[in-house]
């Protein structure tokens, strides 16, 4: 379970759906007090809400949420927490976006799947009548995921609806259970789900961190390691961050200890998932690194 620890970067992760017809005026607003308090990170802000993983100090964090909640939402949220040793994000960002986040088709957004609390979740998914869908892209997967879940092997959350009809045989009739990091992917795709006909749909409150923090590792159907969308790459189930885990500098892709042991792991250039790129292995990385800032490859 999460511990507190005396390390000096609070990492706050959190969406919340919201009437925000006014979001694209509240922009520069956004981004100066941000900057005021020296806040990093990134600030989706949409007319149906907000997204948002950001840090700073534990004074100045508390204080952003804050205002959020009295000058923005206009009444509470929650957000999951994490601490680091070093400031995970090397800027502050306030997006425009047209979705909080888009699943690349029309949702109602009118009806959900059933929320499961951290507690109850093992129960759920050891049934063998339930079918466990982790919604997250293939290299979030590979660090990590619930035992007996399905990878729907996507390379983005857009690519979830095509999957799911691929596959509608399978999963009509079942109770459906799924997961991401945080919660946010799991209100789209639960309720696009409900919208094609499926009834029996369940999804983990508060997601993979929320489970990783109330769940003791003793008693935890979680294998692995979770992958973030900061420098940290991934958090342990401690919350705390990853020892071991990289990316790769070629294709981006998150790499476990096994994937950094087999011969087309190359430091810097190639991995076992970009191999089909193993002849250009030497040329300049074709794809931007994620986290320019970081030091910890």
């Amino acid at each position: 379970m999460f511990e507190p620890q005396n390390l000096p970067f609070v990492i706050a992760a959190f969406y919340h759906f919201f009437d925000f017809p006014e979001f694209e005026a509240r922009q520069a607003e956004l981004q100066e007090r941000m900057k005021a308090l020296e806040i990093k990170g990134s600030l989706l802000i949409t007319r149906e809400g907000i997204n948002s993983t950001l840090s700073g100090t534990r004074a100045n964090v508390d204080a952003f949420l804050a205002y959020l909640q009295a000058d923005i939402v206009h009444g509470p949220f929650q957000w999951k927490e994490s601490l680091a040793e070093f400031q995970p994000f090397g800027k502050a960002r306030v997006r425009l976006k047209k979705e909080t986040i888009s699943l690349g088709e029309p949702v109602s957004m009118k009806r959900f799947g059933q929320y499961v609390e951290p507690a109850d979740w093992n129960e759920l998914i050891s049934r063998d009548d339930v079918v466990i869908i982790d919604t997250r892209n293939d290299y979030e997967v590979n660090l990590g995921t619930f035992k007996g879940a399905i990878d729907p092997l996507i390379p983005n959350f857009k690519h979830l609806p095509q999957w799911t009809r691929d596959n509608a045989d399978a999963l009509k009739g079942k109770t459906i259970a799924t997961f991401c990091t945080g919660g946010i992917r799991c209100e789209k795709y639960t309720s696009w789900l409900i919208d094609q006909g499926f009834d029996d749909i369940h999804h983990l409150k508060g997601g993979i961190l929320q489970y990783l923090e109330d769940v003791p590792e003793t008693d935890s159907l979680w294998t692995g390691e979770c992958f973030v969308f900061d420098e940290r790459i991934a958090v342990d189930h401690s919350l705390q961050p990853s020892k071991t885990a990289l990316l790769c500098l070629y294709c981006d892709h998150a790499l476990t200890p096994e994937d950094q042991q087999s011969p087309l792991y190359v430091k810097g250039q190639s991995c076992p998932h970009c191999k089909g790129l193993a002849e250009n292995a030497h040329d300049e990385p074709k794809m931007r690194r994620a986290f320019p800032g970081r030091t910890k490859f």
